[in-house]
C-alpha cells in the first residue's frame, strides 16, 4: 500500500465490545475490495483490532500478520468467541511474546496487547497459512478457504450426480475450483463464472482451473457480479458466518441462482441434509427434483 493507514480492522467485531479507531482501513480476504493484510508494509501501523477467525492455523496466521506489520509498542485488541478459539487466544498471542491483558464479554474473549519488539514465531506462523498445493487434494489451497485441508463430501456427491452441462453457466461460492473441473469437463460448457466471496478462494481457484472458459470474480454471490441468461448454476452454498450457522446465506444463493438463470435454466446444489431449503426452491422454481443423498447431504435438480 502507497499510504499506510494508522489503524486496521480485520473482520467485523462487535460494535460494543471493540471499537475501531477513527481512520481505521479495513482489511480483510471476506470484504471485497479490501485491501490484503498479507500487502501492508512491515512495521507501518499504528493500531489494529482483530476479530479472529475460528480455524487455529489460520487464526495464527492472522495474528503473526497483524504483528508483522504493527509498529514496535502499538496496540493490538484481539478477540473472538470463546467457542470459536477465543478460549486459546490469550495463550496464541502469549507465544509470539506479547504481554497479554484478558477479559471476557458476551461469550467473547477480548485480548489487549502490544507488538513486543521482537515477537517470536511470525515467520513459522505465516508459512503454516500461506497458499500451498496440497498432494492429497491434488489442488492449490490456503488454510481459512472452505474445505482447505480435506474433500468436501457435499461437492463430491454433487459432482458424481452432474448431467452433461452445456451453455454458459456459474459455481456460486466456488470455493478452490473443485466443482468447477468437473462442469469444464463437459465439451459443451462455453462459459463459467467463478465466484467466491473469499480472496484466498478466488487466488487459489485461478491456480487450480487452469481453462479459458473460466472467469474469476471476487465478489458476495449473492449480490455481484452482474450476471444474467444463465443456462446452468451449480453450487454447494455456504451456512455459516464468521463459523455461526446462518441458513438465510444458502436462502439467499438458491435466490440469486434464480435471478440469473434463463427461463428452463437448471440449478444444481447440494446441501446438509437438515438445512430448510426446499420451501424456498419450491416457491421459485417451477420443477424441483430430489437426485441423490449421501453421508449427511443432499442434492437438488430445480428448473426455472
Amino acid at each position: 500500500m502507497t499510504n499506510d493507514p494508522v489503524a486496521i480492522v480485520y473482520g467485523q467485531p462487535p460494535a460494543d465490545l471493540a471499537e475501531a479507531p477513527a481512520g481505521a482501513v479495513q482489511v480483510s480476504p471476506l470484504v471485497p475490495g479490501a485491501a490484503a493484510l498479507e500487502g501492508l508494509a512491515a512495521e507501518s501501523l499504528l493500531s489494529a483490532l482483530v476479530q479472529a477467525p475460528p480455524g487455529t492455523v489460520e487464526r495464527r496466521f492472522v495474528l503473526a500478520q497483524t504483528l508483522r506489520a504493527l509498529k514496535p509498542g502499538a496496540p493490538l485488541t484481539a478477540l473472538a468467541l470463546k467457542e470459536k478459539g477465543g478460549s486459546r487466544l490469550k495463550k496464541e498471542l502469549e507465544a509470539f511474546g506479547c504481554e497479554v491483558a484478558e477479559t471476557g464479554r458476551r461469550h467473547h474473549r477480548i485480548c489487549e496487547t502490544r507488538r513486543p519488539d521482537a515477537p517470536a514465531g511470525l515467520d513459522e506462523a505465516i508459512a503454516a497459512g500461506a497458499p500451498r498445493l496440497d498432494p492429497a487434494l491434488g489442488l492449490w489451497t490456503q488454510p481459512g478457504v472452505f474445505s482447505w485441508d480435506r474433500p468436501d463430501p457435499g461437492s463430491r456427491l454433487l459432482m458424481s450426480l452432474l448431467p452433461h452441462l452445456a451453455g454458459r453457466g456459474a459455481d456460486l461460492g466456488c470455493g478452490t475450483g473443485l466443482l468447477a473441473h468437473t462442469v469444464l469437463a463437459n465439451s459443451g460448457v462455453t462459459a463459467l463464472e467463478l465466484v467466491d466471496v473469499d480472496r484466498r478462494a478466488v487466488e487459489v481457484a485461478r491456480r487450480n482451473v487452469n481453462d479459458p472458459r473460466a472467469r474469476f470474480h471476487w465478489a458476495d454471490a449473492r449480490l455481484a457480479p452482474e450476471l444474467s441468461g444463465l443456462d446452468f448454476v451449480v453450487m454447494n452454498p455456504p451456512f455459516h458466518d464468521t463459523g455461526i450457522e446462518d441458513k438465510a446465506l444458502g436462502q439467499g444463493f438458491i435466490r440469486r441462482a434464480h435471478q440469473i438463470l434463463r427461463p428452463g435454466g437448471r440449478v444444481w446444489l447440494v446441501a446438509n441434509r437438515h438445512l430448510p431449503y426446499e420451501q424456498v426452491l419450491s416457491g421459485l422454481f417451477a420443477q424441483v427434483t430430489p437426485r441423490g443423498e449421501g453421508a449427511g447431504f443432499k442434492v437438488y435438480e430445480a428448473r426455472k
